[in-house]
């Protein structure tokens, strides 16, 4: 998949979501998205793209996947810098699984290869920001998400009339932060809604 082009703002229209988080209600009844948070990156008439920030990887960290694409030898492991070595390793959707895509700060970014999408934040997926973090190089915050989630033309909107989706603006926490088990309850405190509160009867959350 290519990574979606930004809308500009001469096109950007109200009522798209691209740079605000999703949250997932338990009217969905997909199992894939349960309590899953979810930043759109992209979201236009043509359909969204977004990667889930709040499911953690099984059985793999950054420094095995740099060995893993030959981005390191395995001998330079234990080199890394502190902060490749504590980089998240997310299951970004059930589409392309085997593609990684950087969610990055705006500090770092690659012409022609990483997409501005909102309030600083970034997104990339070519192996050169994986290098750079390898070097020590790369943005001050990033997370690395393995496939994405995609919608159709109006599929997101449809979902959303069926009390599929909330959605928050994003912060820095909800995107980086290394509590991944907590940002699903903390996406639904800054809509003032506790977790009991939620139906999942469509219409009565």
């Amino acid at each position: 998949m290519q990574i979606p082009k930004k809308k500009s703002a001469k096109t950007s229209s109200r009522g798209f979501l691209d740079g605000q988080m999703l949250i997932a209600m338990p009217s969905m009844g997909d199992e894939r998205f349960e309590r899953s948070l979810v930043y759109v990156c992209a979201h236009s008439a043509e359909g969204a793209m977004g990667l889930i920030v709040n499911q953690a990887a099984s059985n793999m960290n950054f420094p095995e996947l740099l060995v893993q694409l030959e981005v390191i030898p395995a001998a330079e492991r234990i080199t890394l810098p502190a902060r490749a070595e504590k980089l998240k390793v997310l299951k970004g959707g059930p589409v392309e699984t085997g593609r990684g895509f950087v969610l990055h700060s705006a500090d770092f970014q690659i012409e022609n290869s990483t997409l501005p999408i909102d309030d600083g934040i970034c997104l990339t997926a070519t192996l050169d920001i994986l290098k750079a973090i390898a070097r020590g190089d790369g943005p001050a915050s990033a997370v690395l998400a393995l496939g994405y989630a995609g919608w159709a033309p109006g599929q997101l909107e449809k979902e959303m009339q069926h009390n599929g989706w909330l959605h928050c603006p994003p912060d820095a926490e909800l995107i980086f932060g290394t509590e991944i088990e907590g940002k699903y309850d903390k996406a639904l405190k800054k809509l003032g809604v506790a977790p009991g509160m939620l139906s999942s009867e469509a219409g009565h959350a």
